[in-house]
């Protein structure tokens, strides 16, 4: 089955073919003009061609090789419908000329290079230049048994291809894991009854601890929500927990995707006496190190689930340097910041998303029902010419035609919003493991390792379909409904090769942009383990870097001279200097607070087990009620976790602080406004 298009192109899904050529999105929507779906001659024809499409791929023709998959992400035909005319209302946007086609091409992979890439991604290309360097050192000492057996395996799969191709010598992989073969040996993990990735060992019954949502984050409460609820555990890896090996045998040809919101289970994630941390409240150089871990746990997660990490060699293809739309997120900041300093988000796209907020969450069949194909592409124009002289006129944009500006800026970004490198992998996780717990797991690593602007971005977008679904009663959207409609403009593309068993991974697309939305405020916090993992590299850092000073005798002079003065680690950026007197040692378990913005600058605290981060809010909010200055005392203040094994964090609220100081005890605690 293809899709005829214009250029003799088709629909692809870039998961399912890593090497095909596959559309970056540069396309500007084509909408029905003012004509109701159901009564527009168009709108009429496009839907019959979807729901032919549908029967097509509902057909029980599909190729007994694919079935395992695709039987089980197949849907009816009506459950799909929505999909399948957005599909066809970008197609024919295409036709009409109004939007230029770019292809994102896909190199193809030569033998022992994705290795190469790998290591080099995951920060470990010390292994290919056969440098000492230290931060590669640090990573290594930190890895997990599963994390080190995959950056094993990726490591002589790299040399041994290496000296086939060149002959030339190569570190050997026992130099760098100090194991006496260059295999990865697997001891077996301590089992319990239920591990803590919920999977279920042979002979034993599930069995479910009763919570409730308290000190906690909690996903998935509504009127549909069932009764048993998940907990899930950030304290180990996610690789560290699977003991038993998921089964992926062949699915039953008539199970399928429940749509559902019900289907979904209700997760909650239990803070530890650490906290919870959400992606922007650890700094840029510790969420780099968060990047690099991710990736190699989310290699020896795969590993341990027995399923293959595809990925896609992207060429990158440069976009507009100027205007709006299809400019890449990176370069619409930088113009931005000129702007609001300091702006995580496009000004375009945040002023889209309000312009719904504030007039669209209730209009019936928002983002499903077309706008105006001509006024959606006057507005364009327009608002590249005025949006930043603040000149244009937001009063006369109706809600369809808004919905419409903010989907074509979705597909006409150079690179799309959520990365294809990894899709495929996530996509084949979905299609081979059924249970949600484990899907969900990947999909949290995948965002861990978006870059910032993109992964910021999103979360707008998804706390915004969030509100639409939470509207359904009067706009009809439910949560399946806004799933169908954005999977397309968020993982479709524009290729020339796409087949029926392509087409069929509709329903998995749908279903992670389901994920995404439902379980977004999981999939935005920082894992625990991966900060522990990020402070144990940082304290091999010092101390490799402290080993080193001392082969320097100019150095060793200068501490004689200075014995008796206490040795402070390097201050890190966004760390406060303070007068000598209030630099001075302090007992065991008492911490000095520092607020800048405070009349009253610095205060002693005797830290206790019961003593949290918001107490020591609320005791500087006592002392300063009267005395701070009016703007300071209305920003939301925080308690900052800086220097030491960390660079900067800002702790929640419900942190037990002599756990943290315990964990860092060289740290200095300061009280300012959260980073927006």
């Amino acid at each position: 089955l293809t899709m005829e298009m214009k250029d003799s192109g088709s629909v692809v899904l870039t998961a399912y073919h890593p090497h095909s050529p596959a559309r970056i999105p540069g396309m500007e929507q084509s909408f029905v003009q003012d004509i109701p779906p159901s009564h527009s001659p168009a709108s009429r024809k496009s839907l019959s061609r979807c729901r032919r499409i549908n029967r097509m791929l509902s057909n029980e023709s599909v190729p007994p090789a694919f079935s395992r998959s695709n039987s089980q992400a197949s849907m009816d035909s009506t459950s799909m419908e929505d999909f399948w005319c957005e599909v066809e209302s970008i197609k024919e946007s295409r036709e009409d000329g109004s939007e230029e086609a770019m292809l994102l091409e896909f190199k193809p992979a030569d033998e022992g290079e994705l290795e190469a890439e790998w290591l080099q991604d995951v920060g470990l290309s010390t292994l290919i230049s056969g440098a000492e360097e230290e931060d590669g050192q640090a990573l290594l000492s930190t890895l997990t048994r599963t994390q080190a057996a995959a950056v094993q395996k990726r490591y002589n799969t790299y040399t041994q291809t290496l000296r086939k191709k060149n002959k030339h010598t190569v570190r050997d992989v026992r130099d760098i894991f100090g194991t006496s073969d260059s295999s990865p040996t697997f001891e077996t993990v301590p089992v319990s009854p239920v591990s803590s990735n919920g999977i279920q060992l042979p002979g034993q019954k599930p069995v479910w601890k009763s919570v409730s949502s308290k000190s906690c984050l909690d996903c998935g409460i509504d009127k549909g929500s069932p009764s048993i609820t998940e907990e899930l555990s950030y304290d180990i890896s996610f690789s560290e927990s699977i003991t038993v090996l998921p089964k992926t045998q062949e699915w039953p040809k008539n199970q399928r995707f429940k749509k559902e919101d019900s289907a979904l289970p209700r997760f909650i994630v239990r803070k530890s006496r650490f906290g919870l941390t959400e992606v922007g409240n650890l700094s840029p150089e510790d969420m780099k190190k968060i990047r690099y871990l991710s990736l190699i746990e989310l290699t020896a997660f795969y590993d341990a689930l027995g399923v293959e990490l595809k990925r896609n060699r992207v060429e990158r293809v440069r976009g507009r340097e100027n205007g709006l739309f299809g400019v890449p997120l990176t370069v619409l900041l930088e113009n931005d910041q000129k702007k609001v300093p300091g702006i995580k988000v496009p000004l375009i796209f945040q002023k889209l998303l309000l312009k719904l907020e504030e007039t669209g969450l209730e209009t019936e069949g928002i983002l499903r029902v077309p706008g105006s194909a001509s006024r959606v592409k006057n507005l364009r124009q327009e608002l590249e010419a005025k949006f930043y002289e603040d000149a244009f006129d937001w009063d006369q944009v109706r809600n369809n035609d808004a919905a419409g500006l903010l989907k074509m800026f979705i597909r006409e970004l150079p690179s799309p919003l959520f990365t294809v490198e990894y899709l495929p992998a996530f996509i084949t996780l979905v299609e081979k493991i059924s249970k949600i717990k484990l899907q969900l797991q990947a999909l949290h690593l995948l965002i861990m390792l978006m870059p910032e602007a993109n992964r910021n971005t999103a979360k707008a977008f998804l706390q915004f379909l969030k509100k639409v679904v939470a509207n359904e009663g009067k706009n009809k959207m439910n949560l399946w409904n806004v799933s169908m409609i954005v999977a397309p403009n968020l993982f479709i593309y524009k290729g020339k090769r796409a087949n029926q068993q392509e087409m069929q991974a509709a329903a998995t697309t749908a279903h992670i942009v389901r994920l995404l939305i439902r379980y977004q405020d999981i999939l935005w916090t920082v894992p625990s383990f991966l900060i522990s993992q990020v402070r144990k590299m940082n304290e091999a850092a010092m101390n490799n870097s402290k080993r080193q000073l001392m082969f320097d005798k100019g150095v060793r002079k200068l501490l004689r001279r200075k014995t008796m003065e206490r040795e402070r680690p390097e201050r890190p950026e966004g760390a406060v200097t303070f007068p000598p007197y209030l630099q001075s040692d302090i007992p065991e378990g008492v911490i000095r607070v520092y607020a800048p913005l405070h009349s009253k600058v610095s205060m002693a605290i005797q830290l206790n087990s019961q003593t949290k981060a918001k107490d020591i809010l609320a005791r500087f909010h006592c002392e300063n009620s009267h005395g701070s200055p009016q703007n300071m005392r209305c920003q939301i203040q925080s308690l900052h976790e800086i220097g030491g094994n960390i660079g900067q964090h800002c702790l929640d609220p419900d942190a037990f602080m002599l756990d943290v100081y315990r964990a860092n005890p060289q740290a200095e605690w300061v009280i300012k406004p959260k980073a927006s």
